[in-house]
């Protein structure tokens, strides 16, 4: 009987989720079309906080460079527009994850708030040389994409997001789960009892890089206009991790939950109060 609870217990939220994307899939042939922009937000936040989570969530490592990947996607999505957008979206995916895996590399030996710092600084560093870049070579102020349909963009980034949390979910009730979890309470004990704490690290954050940066080469093309300030916004570093602590690490629907109500207040409340709406998100934090 126990067995049996256990089981049922370790498929409920699966199915939910099965449930609630299959009602997704169906929402832009009923509901007004402001919702499919609406909901493009919320599952763009809802994949970097998720993905922020995966990694940051088990091995208490906090880290700042969303942005970094975001950006990189997004500017993926701008240099090669004149390709299928899937291919663009798997190219943007797959460069984030290997500059993961590079930063991974270097980055993750260091602890704390060294790791923060760095994180922060690499976001930071490829920000201002996009900058630098446009100003100086080619001359231009930011780039202009050709326009993505909502539906379309609506429908892509629902695929990503399916993926994400398919990943995730099995990241999480995996080896490499435990072992991050493992690495979060003692990494020390952890490398003391076989586990390879520096690879275990370096591939969750590169997994989880590539997902950012899908999701930026998805953005892109919908924003159709894009500049460094705007793909490498420090923002959306910031944000994922408040949505992850507002709705809760322990859970895996934790961070689905806060980037979904954060998102909709912030959009609530930038509707009502455009020139205030940093500063009231600010006390409601």
């Amino acid at each position: 009987m126990n067995g049996i609870r256990a089981i049922t217990k370790s498929y409920w939220l699966p199915l939910i989720l099965v449930l609630v994307l299959i009602l997704l899939a169906t929402m832009p042939r009923y509901a007004p079309p402001y919702m499919d922009i609406l909901f493009i937000s919320i599952f763009m936040y809802v994949i970097l906080s998720v993905s922020w989570t995966a990694f940051c969530g088990p091995t208490s490592y906090i880290s700042l460079a969303t942005a970094a990947f975001f950006g990189i996607g997004v500017y993926t999505s701008a240099l090669l527009q004149e390709l299928p957008l899937p291919s663009i979206i798997v190219i943007g995916g797959l460069l984030c994850f290997l500059i993961g895996l590079l930063v991974g590399l270097i980055a993750l030996r260091l602890r704390g708030m060294y790791f923060i710092i760095f994180t922060f600084g690499l976001s930071e560093l490829l920000r201002h040389t996009m900058i630098w870049y446009e100003i100086n070579i080619t001359g231009t102020a930011g780039r202009w994409l050709v326009s993505l349909d909502p539906e379309a963009a609506y429908y892509y980034m629902l695929g990503i997001l399916f993926v994400t949390l398919l990943i995730t979910y099995f990241l999480r009730h995996s080896k490499y789960g435990l072992a991050m979890r493992s690495i979060g309470e003692a990494e020390e004990g952890s490398a003391h009892i076989g586990i390879n704490v520096n690879m275990v690290k370096i591939i969750t954050f590169a997994i989880t890089a590539f997902f950012i940066g899908a999701a930026g080469a998805v953005m892109a093309p919908r924003w159709s206009y894009i500049d460094p300030r705007l793909a490498f916004n420090p923002f959306l570093s910031f944000y994922p991790v408040l949505m992850a602590l507002f709705g809760g690490m322990g859970q895996f629907y934790g961070p689905i939950l806060g980037a979904v109500i954060i998102t909709v207040l912030s959009d609530m409340v930038l509707a009502e109060f455009p020139l205030y709406n940093i500063l009231l998100l600010g006390l409601i934090f």
